[in-house]
């Protein structure tokens, strides 16, 4: 072993060491601050300024919205110069409709009546896990929420941004050139998100995902085969946007940032019509930016109008459009490999081109509502979504370190993403034998169409590695290389759900759901014949079942167990057959807590997650299948761990966000060897996936006095190191610093927040995510210390 080799694996334990360390005295010190603060008993919390709406309506309820008072406070009322400016409410965005008598909140005899404010850390229901509006103490699932005060405290604009605020997550960008984005939970990747409970595949160069119109992210742990079909079985991301609201309300928002950042952002929503059966909202932003790399550039354009229709009393139908448009690069990030050992060079140098990358992204959504009487509702909601790509970009073939030269191939292609998905839900609560149900039953179709043509370069484009200069030569395409590749899907799905009340305070869960899927594929060159892949025709049916005790108002303890159905890995058996699609089963438990009257909740889970029928090597028919090795879906990977997710509010204006996982991932059965080159071996940790990963994040605001409306905060979050998918090269750990500060006042019936957040505030630099090929390893560099402003008014 070399002196380099040496230095750098002590750098990297060193650094494991420190992220661990660190990660341990925070999570220890906010447990004794939560420990001795439940110890001194409930603060009477200062009255902030509610919601003029109620929290979000229940899905499965259809009655038309009417406002609703916020809870009373034995605080004085303010001066009367001073006007509450109206904000949308948490959640949907919607106000709350009329119930029934046995629905009714402020009716029902519960030990705790929590009434969310608008600046709060905390959301006490969520839909990701149920379909239905279930409160998250009384799921028998791990599900965690984002809400929106993080988002803007945090002035997220990225979805990696955001999910860093859950246990367990992780996001990778750039691999291997694209410039796409993978989420990792539960240690197993997915390109899949949902919005609104709407799934949206396939983000093979990047998901795109706009914020402006964002109300909150839910995170569901594990399975979610059982409600939304095909998924990877360590858990979903569901985006849930804004929707228009009866009292009106305006929002203008300007940010400006590091490397020439400027992003605009307008919020309109109120009634059209003086009876408020016709409702609006406009969400529209506008971004330029560049970058601390060379040559890139990222301009978008986003706009999403919703119309909301109360027919009557008990229907509703709402229309959504979004249309983005992005000019951006796609930035492939590599540097030099010899001996698996990565050779620095400024992160800033762009050893391809400019890589001009266009999308555009059309959206319809259509759903309504109706409720046949206080107990029985249906649903139905259809989406429409199409995705334009068109990408030219560079990719090295290799690296010449003795002439300093790196040789390049130019790619361009062209892909048209086409997504339909409609579902109808009808839901029910009834009683039987002095037992409370709550009955789902419902059907979707996804349909999804995929087509992606190409062509390259035969020649090859060289630059030099310490003085490149651009653009370079022969950076032409050869049309007879063109390639087309076209995939459809169809997945069809029936699905029961039954949540039940029973006595003592115990609450089970149970379901399954019947999926069938037909897909086809093809594949041809321009001078060639297309060639139709197998047809591939698959079924399964998968449960879920939990378990939830609530000896206390503010502890639950629960269980589950879940079944998952994924996708076929596309490989090819002896007898041109595809292989089955993969499988999953998880056993999880865990317990969640609620302190100061719900105002902060804390879970801890640990669970068992396989997942099975992944792709090995056939040794029985080494050349049979186009000239080589045939495949056999007998590999399975193995996911364990602990999570831990605490959020809320600590005291009076304290708000703070803690999360730790521990993740053993390892594949547990493989045929597949290392004199055949496969990665896929027996022991081998899932490439990208740390084994410890946490996040801290806290807030102070000053409620009271001369101060009155100052905020300040900062956090927390990293990593260990990673390894790819060979376990040769392990991209080093990082820890990442990051404060904000902020300062809200009033201007007559306005109100104006001034923030600033800086990113990386130690400006650490690390390459991480490496995936060697051959003489270079792709990755993604380190962003260094960013400042992102903001002014906001609101009115």
């Amino acid at each position: 072993m070399n002196v380099s080799s040496i230095t750098q694996a002590c750098s990297q334990q060193q650094s494991t060491v420190i992220m661990r360390r660190g990660l341990s005295v925070a999570l220890g010190a906010v447990l004794i601050t939560i420990a001795l603060t439940a110890c001194i008993g409930p603060v009477k919390p200062v009255p902030t300024q509610q919601s003029q709406e109620a929290p979000p309506p229940q899905t499965e309820t259809a009655d038309a919205p009417k406002p609703v008072a916020s809870a009373p406070s034995d605080a004085p009322p303010p001066p009367p110069a001073t006007l509450p400016v109206p904000l949308p409410p948490i959640g949907m965005g919607q106000a709350t409709a009329p119930q029934g008598k046995d629905e009714m909140p402020v009716v029902e005899a519960k030990p705790v009546l929590v009434v969310a404010s608008r600046e709060s850390y905390v959301v006490q229901n969520a839909t990701s896990g149920t379909k239905t509006d279930t409160p998250i103490m009384e799921t028998p699932l791990n599900v965690q929420v984002i809400p929106q005060q993080v988002l803007k405290d945090q002035q997220v604009i990225q979805i990696d941004q955001a999910l860093k605020n859950v246990s367990g997550v992780t996001t990778t960008t750039n691999v291997a050139g694209g410039g796409d984005q993978q989420l990792y939970l539960r240690g197993f990747a997915t390109n899949t998100l949902f919005r609104n409970g709407v799934r949206i595949d396939n983000n093979l160069f990047g998901n795109g995902q706009q914020f402006a119109n964002v109300e909150r992210i839910e995170v569901l742990k594990g399975p979610a085969a059982i409600l939304y079909g095909r998924v990877e079985p360590g858990g979903m991301a569901n985006v849930i946007t804004k929707q228009p609201l009866a009292t009106p309300y305006y929002n203008l928002t300007q940010q400006f940032g590091s490397y020439d950042l400027y992003r605009t952002t307008i919020d309109a929503t109120g009634p059209l019509m003086k009876d408020d059966t016709l409702l609006y909202r406009m969400n529209m932003s506008y971004l330029n930016s560049s970058s601390f790399r060379d040559l890139l550039t990222d301009k978008d354009v986003f706009l999403a109008p919703v119309l909301k229709w109360n027919i009557s009393p008990r229907t509703q139908a709402t229309l959504e459009l979004e249309y983005q448009h992005q000019n951006n690069s796609s930035d492939t990030q590599f540097l030099p490999l010899v001996n698996n050992h990565v050779i620095d060079l400024p992160h800033s140098r762009n050893l391809v081109e400019r890589d001009p990358q266009r999308t555009d992204t059309y959206f319809v959504g259509l759903n309504w509502v109706h409720q046949f009487n206080d107990n029985w509702s249906i649903k139905n909601q259809v989406a429409w979504k199409r995705r334009n790509i068109g990408v030219w970009f560079a990719f090295p073939d290799n690296i010449d370190l003795v002439n300093r030269q790196v040789n390049r191939t130019v790619y361009r292609n062209n892909l048209i993403i086409d997504t339909v998905t409609p579902t109808l839900d009808l839901t029910g609560h009834f009683n039987t034998w002095g037992l409370e149900h709550t009955l789902l039953f419902g059907g979707d179709y996804y349909y999804l169409n995929s087509s992606i043509g190409g062509e390259n370069s035969t020649t090859s484009s060289t630059i030099n590695l310490d003085n490149p200069i651009h653009p370079g030569p022969n950076l032409g395409t050869d049309p007879s290389t063109r390639f087309q590749f076209n995939t459809k899907t169809d997945n069809y799905g029936l699905y029961l759900q039954d949540q039940i009340k029973l006595p003592y305070h115990v609450h089970v869960m149970g379901g399954l759901r019947y999926q069938y899927v037909y897909s086809t594929s093809g594949f041809g060159f321009v001078n060639g014949p297309f060639t139709p892949n197998p047809t591939q025709t698959d079924h399964a049916v998968t449960p879920r079942v939990g378990l939830l005790w609530q000896p206390q108002h503010w502890l639950s303890l629960y269980s589950n167990y879940a079944e998952n159905f994924g996708a076929n890995p596309g490989l090819i058996g002896f007898g041109n057959t595809l292989l089955p699609p993969e499988s999953a089963q998880q056993w999880e438990m865990g317990a969640k807590t609620e302190f100061f009257n719900g105002r902060l909740r804390a879970t801890l889970a640990y669970y068992n997650l396989t997942k099975q029928n992944m792709a090995t090597t056939d040794p029985a028919h080494p050349v049979e299948c186009g000239g080589g090795p045939c495949s056999l879906a007998v590999g399975e990977v193995r996911s364990k761990g602990p999570e831990l997710d605490i959020q809320g509010e600590i005291l009076p204006g304290w708000n703070m966000i803690a999360t730790y996982a521990y993740q053993d991932v390892r594949v547990t059965q493989s045929n597949d060897t290392a004199a055949s080159g496969s990665t896929f071996l027996v022991g081998n940790r899932l490439q990208f996936v740390p084994r410890n990963v946490g996040s801290v994040w806290t807030t102070y605001e000053v409620r009271q006095g001369p101060l009155n409306g100052f905020k300040i905060g900062g956090g927390v979050n990293g990593q260990d190191g990673v390894v790819d998918a060979a376990n040769v090269y392990k991209s080093p750990g990082y820890v990442l610093v990051g404060l904000m500060t902020g300062y809200s006042y009033q201007v007559g019936t306005s109100k104006v927040t001034a923030r600033l957040n800086v990113h990386n505030l130690l400006d650490q630099t690390y390459f991480t995510n490496v995936t060697p090929f051959g003489t270079f390893g792709t990755g993604t560099f380190s962003t260094p210390r960013t400042f992102l402003g903001s002014i906001t008014i609101e009115y």
